[in-house]
């Protein structure tokens, strides 16, 4: 590691310092499920990876200052500015929040061959507990402290040179390409310092690129708190999290994918934050919810009612406000004659992230002719991209009529090689997923048996019910999606 990463601030230091869909998502909850109580799960999809001794413990430590963060004047002010669709009420609701890991969060470690050394090497859990307005932000901060604990312990052999430079051309190719992309790669990135770099660099390309007339576009970053630091945009819809809680809330996974959907339509309007994520328990299932009519609710409004919280002591009862305690689909109606579209009319696309994805295009062009909409739609692909996969899909979709854009992650954030080899030094594959909520299993299906995620016999009881065909992809293997040791860098 180089020698300059001791000087740097190392953990997270910001609130905003993750993805924006957990901010959107969090509006929700805040809105209909403020009581949920929930749990999350860790899985580390390359198992021979393991924390040392020392590592974890600088993983405890960094993880019990968590709860000294509080979102600042100032990057409240960023998210008023450029998150219009964050009502006040949940902005007031954030100005005083603070996540409390000493109640909220466990972490263990076990040695494989116990000598007492800060070096032994072990398995360790991370399990997460409470209210699911109190713990959703946990996930991304968490993901990306594991990440830096193994690369700042474990494997060291690697240096931030060239890190700018590489963001650079990779940034600059896309854009001389004219793929239109954003920066995704907090989750997995190999630590704070780097994604920073990368940024730098991804922003000299898009500054040049102006200057150039390339066609491309840097749409922004996923990370709220670099998309204020670097003057970005911060982009992102929802997750599979939000698909996930519903379901296991509602145990309805025959309407799972609709009544999401209507949640998320009635907290912030049709239209806004309208790309769609197909594949939490299979595309084909949602496409069924995603060309029903939208009902005539009542709709997101402007100012702090709009996101007021659904508790009881907090509720407004007039139709004119979404601060009821009942769920959408059975609120007051409002402009009740209006014409009512479909969530595939009004939703701006739809996002790729499992499976085949020149199989999801063909799947999504045959789908809006079925359904007779002729409107331009969006693709977002967002699943483990590199420059070869981001112009091949882009070729694929706009063959198809559609408009590419591509949300591209560790290929930025934790593109490293081994300096004593030169081979790759691979990155974790690691995912923190909803795992209850209500009591209930939360699982995750997704368009390929790789990405599986839950409880086993609630997967094949959800597969059951919704008739769900098994799929797998030949680039569907977690374990090396980011390359293997042996690999020589490219």
């Amino acid at each position: 590691m180089a020698a300059a990463a001791a000087n740097l601030p190392g953990g997270i230091t910001s609130l905003l310092d993750t993805d924006l869909y957990k901010l959107t998502m969090q509006c929700c909850v805040l809105k209909f499920f403020p009581d949920v109580s929930v749990t999350y799960s860790f899985t580390n999809r390359t198992p021979d990876k393991k924390l040392s001794r020392a590592a974890f413990q600088w993983l405890q430590a960094q993880v019990d200052k968590l709860g000294n963060i509080r979102v600042s004047p100032e990057e409240l002010h960023f998210l008023k500015k450029n998150c219009p669709y964050l009502n006040s009420q949940y902005l007031l609701f954030l100005s005083t929040f603070h996540l409390k890991p000493s109640t909220q969060l466990k972490l263990s470690f076990t040695a494989i061959h116990d000598t007492g050394s800060d070096e032994d090497l072990g398995d360790f859990r991370i399990d997460t507990e409470g209210l699911w307005l109190d713990t959703i932000l946990y996930e991304i901060p968490l993901l990306a402290l594991v990440s830096e604990a193994y690369f700042k312990f474990v494997e060291t052999d690697w240096s931030y040179e060239g890190q700018v430079e590489k963001a650079y051309q990779k940034g600059a190719k896309l854009l001389q390409e004219g793929c239109l992309f954003s920066e995704f790669g907090t989750r997995r990135r190999r630590d704070y310092h780097t994604q920073d770099l990368v940024l730098q660099g991804l922003r000299r390309a898009a500054d040049e690129g102006k200057t150039a007339g390339w066609q491309g576009k840097l749409s922004g970053t996923s990370n709220v708190h670099f998309a204020h630091k670097h003057e970005l945009l911060p982009v992102g819809t929802v997750a599979h999290e939000w698909f996930m809680g519903v379901a296991a809330i509602t145990n309805d996974y025959e309407h799972a994918n609709e009544i999401a959907l209507e949640y998320w339509t009635a907290t912030f309007g049709e239209g806004v934050l309208g790309v769609a994520l197909t594949d939490t328990f299979g595309t084909p299932a949602f496409l069924k919810a995603f060309k029903k009519q939208i009902p005539n609710i009542t709709t997101a409004i402007e100012g702090g009612s709009a996101t007021k919280a659904s508790a009881a002591a907090t509720t407004d009862p007039g139709t004119q406000s979404l601060a009821t305690t009942q769920p959408p689909i059975h609120a007051g109606l409002e402009g009740g004659n209006r014409p009512r579209r479909t969530y595939a009319d009004v939703f701006t696309g739809v996002r790729q992230d499992s499976g085949d994805p020149l199989n999801f295009v063909k799947m999504m062009r045959e789908f809006y002719d079925q359904e007779a909409i002729t409107d331009k739609k969006t693709i977002v692909f967002s699943d483990s991209l590199n420059l070869d996969l981001c112009l091949k899909y882009k070729a694929a979709a706009e063959a198809a009529g559609f408009q590419p854009t591509f949300g591209v992650g560790t290929f930025l954030t934790n593109d490293f090689v081994e300096k004593s080899t030169g081979n790759k030094s691979v990155p974790l594959n690691i995912v923190i997923k909803i795992a209850s909520a209500q009591g209930r299993h939360a699982v995750k299906i997704s368009d390929n048996i790789g990405k599986n995620t839950g409880n086993k016999a609630t997967v094949e009881e959800v597969k059951r019910r919704l008739g769900y065909t098994e799929k797998e992809w030949a680039g569907g293997d977690e374990k090396t999606r980011w390359g293997t040791a042996k690999q020589l860098a490219a």
